[in-house]
């Protein structure tokens, strides 16, 4: 069973030093993460702040980043932010929310999966 996985930011992290850091490894969550991260106090004060913390718990590695805290997951751009949202609810088999659409042609209502990423 696979329980890490390599990623590529879109964007990238940038360091300190201008570098772009884009190449990086999150492992599956574990009950652990999630209940941790509800106790974290940034996420009592503002419960916004959970996808933070559980990201900075969840993501092992960005080539050439020392230590991801939840600073370094704040500093991501939205596009990255977003990237790995969609892919911790891909591999944690996490349903991804749905909307619902109504056709404008034959009027068929139906929910279609929100997607994150740009890729189809």
């Amino acid at each position: 069973m696979t329980t890490i996985y390599d990623f590529e930011l879109p964007r990238g992290f940038i360091g300190t030093d201008g570098t772009v850091h884009k190449r990086g490894k999150m492992r599956l969550a574990t009950a652990g993460d999630e209940i941790g991260a509800t106790k974290d106090p940034r996420v009592l004060g503002n419960p916004s702040y959970l996808t933070i913390v559980i990201l900075a718990r969840v993501v092992t590695e960005i080539e050439g980043v020392p230590a991801i805290v939840p600073a370094v997951i704040e500093s991501l751009f939205t596009a990255d932010l977003a990237f790995l949202q969609d892919m911790y609810q891909r591999i944690n088999n996490i349903e991804p929310p749905v909307v619902k659409a109504v056709c404008p042609e034959c009027g068929h209502a139906h929910e279609v999966p929100v997607n994150f990423t740009a890729e189809g």
